[in-house]
C-alpha cells in the first residue's frame, strides 16, 4: 500500500495515480514497471488528498485535511494482506506515524530501519526534491536499495 501526498496536476488530469514525473521516479524507486505498478493485486494507491489541492510558492498546495479521516479507515479497511505501507512524504508520515516521526523527514527517512518490516518512510519522489536528493545521496545508495529488495520480496 501506498500512501501519499494528493494528486499532482496531471495526475489529476489524467485520473491516474503518479502518472506523471514524480511516478516515473517512484517506480524506479521502487524497482517496477508500469504494468507491475498499476497491477492493483501489486499495489494500492491512497492519497492524503483524492483531488489536485493547487499550486502553492514552492509547489502543489497541502492535501485537504478531510480527506483522510473521512475515506482512509474504510479503504484500508477493504484492503487484504497488506505486507507494506510506502509513507511518501511528510503528510503521510505525520498522519500514519504519529509520535514516531522524527523531528523532520529527513531524520524519518533516515531511520525508516526503525518502521520495518510493515511501514516505510520515503520523501517525494516529485521533480521539486532535486535539491533534498542531491543533499542526501545516502537515500539513493543506502535506502533504495533496502526499499526495492522488500516490494521484490513481496511481489515475488
Amino acid at each position: 500500500m501506498i500512501i501519499g501526498q494528493a494528486p499532482g496536476l496531471k495526475a489529476h488530469q489524467s485520473g491516474l495515480d503518479f502518472d506523471d514525473p514524480s511516478g516515473d521516479k517512484l517506480r524506479t524507486w521502487l524497482g517496477v514497471d508500469r504494468e507491475t505498478f498499476y497491477n492493483t493485486d501489486n499495489f494500492a494507491v491512497i492519497p492524503m488528498g483524492f483531488c489536485f489541492p493547487g499550486k502553492g510558492k514552492t509547489g502543489d498546495l497541502p492535501p485537504r485535511p478531510e480527506c483522510r479521516p473521512k475515506w482512509h479507515p474504510s479503504i484500508i479497511e477493504s484492503l487484504s494482506e497488506v505486507e507494506l505501507t510506502i509513507l511518501i512524504g511528510a503528510y503521510a508520515q505525520k498522519a500514519y506515524l504519529g509520535e514516531r516521526f522524527q523531528k523532520n523527514l529527513t531524520q524519518t527517512v533516515l531511520n525508516y530501519h526503525k518502521y520495518l518490516p510493515t511501514e516505510f518512510p520515503i520523501p517525494h519522489p516529485s521533480p521539486t526534491n532535486r535539491f533534498w536528493m542531491a543533499k542526501n545521496k545516502w537515500f539513493t545508495t543506502d535506502v533504495l536499495p533496502v526499499l526495492q529488495q522488500r516490494v521484490e520480496m513481496i511481489l515475488s
